[in-house]
């Protein structure tokens, strides 16, 4: 019985290493053939012949020696060993092609990615360019006071059209940040009574055009200022009260209130609730409110517009700001959205409370611009909107071009720089450095503002950092701007 057993393992470790040879052949080939190993095929070689060497050794002990127990059960195990090499050896090989080939799709999915926000950048920028002299020469025509009525009326459509697709252009671009997670909060100091003048102003607008009632008022004292990103909270509100509106046919109304919650330290809470009379939101849909490109029906998307993107990209920055966002609404009646953010407060100096805080305190009236812009339609447009508002500009056609005009000018000749970022010959940027770098009293103090058509977060940074004061995006709002020059002309 014995001596089967040691005859057994002897002839089934033969069988097994034949195997073992089969095996790593078909090893050795599929690594020649998936493989850059030029220079190691001799190397497959060696083991073959080991193996090779080991077969002929199991069938000498089995034929022509005395095998016992312990030379059998070695030479078994041997055989178990080296199959287990040749299958961890083929695993180890397809593991690396498999990571070979994720890097391989890793690497495609980030060109594909960098070629996706390059090509978003630039229709961006081509597409704003563009609208920028629709938007402007709207807004020239409109001061014309020999007008019709209708001819008035088809300006102000041409407007709000334009406006709107303006604001598909900015939520597919923050959609995009969203997605490729580059949407980032800035820590600046900001005016919360300046973004809710703002806010007031455009759909205090929207809703007169609209033949609709609005109200907005603030429940108990708030402070005046705060640290974060005060554009995104804007957006924000806008957004929604936008939608507001939208919804809301007249005559309806629609109403904001914001509310400081109580707090402990330098975080508050503030919470802001928009309501209207509007068409409200059927109850199955509610739970698909904030998805991206989720619409009621294709009925209301043909009647009020959207894109879909809105309240998906206000609840991301929603959350970011460390808030949340409920929505409550009935069909038929209205909806009532709730948002609450947090902020950190600022402290205020008794030094600056001197400072006038009343924009309408600064005049614009008689200030020099100079206007960095390759476009000539665009330079005519922006040249006419600030002399509209009292203010003379000289144009530099490019970044050199601004900066020898600035460095022939006397100091305090010019009141405020506004700088397009893409131009020939030099940049914005490389524009804003040198002028910033020069050695004359007002290089260091004077305003600079990106006004352009990139719109990203990585230029609203590149512009910072360059230097500039604030950027802007076309097209150019004019009372965004003069709210801005008499912001840092103060």
């Amino acid at each position: 019985m014995l001596s089967i057993c040691i005859y057994g393992m002897i002839y089934l470790g033969s069988a097994l290493m034949v195997y073992n040879i089969i095996a790593y052949i078909r090893y050795a080939r599929h690594v020649r053939m998936t493989g850059d190993w030029a220079a190691e095929r001799r190397l497959l070689n060696l083991p073959l012949i080991l193996l090779v060497c080991f077969l002929f050794g199991y069938l000498a002990v089995g034929f022509l020696g005395k095998p016992d127990l312990i030379i059998s059960g070695i030479l078994f195990g041997g055989s178990i060993y080296v199959a287990m090499m040749v299958y961890l050896l083929r695993r180890i090989t397809d593991r690396i092609k498999e990571n070979e080939h994720l890097e391989g799709k890793l690497m495609a999915a980030e060109a594909s990615s960098r070629a996706k926000t390059s090509f978003l950048s630039n229709m961006s920028h081509e597409m704003r360019t563009p609208m920028n002299a629709i938007i402007g020469l709207a807004r020239l025509s409109q001061e014309d006071k020999g007008l019709s009525l209708s001819t008035q009326a088809h300006l102000e459509q041409i407007d709000a059209s334009a406006r709107h697709m303006l604001s598909i252009i900015n939520n597919v671009l923050d959609m995009n940040d969203i997605c490729e997670g580059r949407l980032t909060l800035r820590e600046e100091r900001f005016s919360f009574r300046e973004v809710m003048m703002q806010l007031n102003s455009l759909i205090g607008q929207q809703c007169h055009d609209k033949g609709l009632s609005y109200n907005c008022q603030s429940l108990g004292e708030i402070d005046e200022e705060f640290i974060g990103d005060g554009m995104k909270l804007k957006n924000v509100l806008l957004n929604v009260a936008d939608n507001a509106v939208k919804f809301t046919d007249a005559p309806g109304s629609v109403n904001c209130t914001v509310e400081q919650l109580e707090h402990e330290g330098e975080e508050r809470t503030l919470r802001f609730v928009i309501a209207d009379t509007g068409c409200g939101i059927a109850p199955d849909f509610m739970e698909h409110i904030f998805d991206s490109f989720s619409r009621e029906d294709f009925s209301s998307t043909n009647t009020y517009g959207g894109s879909g993107l809105g309240l998906s990209i206000t609840k991301t920055i929603v959350e970011m700001m460390g808030g949340h966002i409920e929505v409550e609404s009935e069909k038929g009646k209205g909806t009532v959205l709730t948002i609450t953010v947090k902020l950190k407060a600022v402290v205020q100096e008794a030094a600056q409370e001197s400072v006038p805080d009343a924009e309408e305190e600064i005049s614009l009236e008689g200030r020099r611009i100079l206007i960095a812009e390759d476009i000539d339609l665009n330079a005519e447009i922006l040249a006419d909107l600030l002399e509209m508002e009292g203010m003379s500009s000289e144009r530099g056609e490019n970044g050199q071009v601004t900066l020898d005009l600035f460095e022939k000018s006397a100091p305090g000749y010019y009141d405020a720089i506004l700088m397009d970022l893409r131009m020939p010959v030099m940049d914005g940027l490389a524009c804003t450095r040198r002028i910033r770098a020069l050695d004359r009293p007002d290089a260091k103090t004077i305003p600079i503002i990106a006004l352009t058509a990139n719109a990203f977060e990585d230029d609203v940074k590149a512009s910072l950092d360059a230097g500039m004061n604030v950027h802007l995006p076309k097209p150019a709002d004019i009372d965004l701007l003069c709210r801005t020059l008499r912001k840092l002309l103060r």
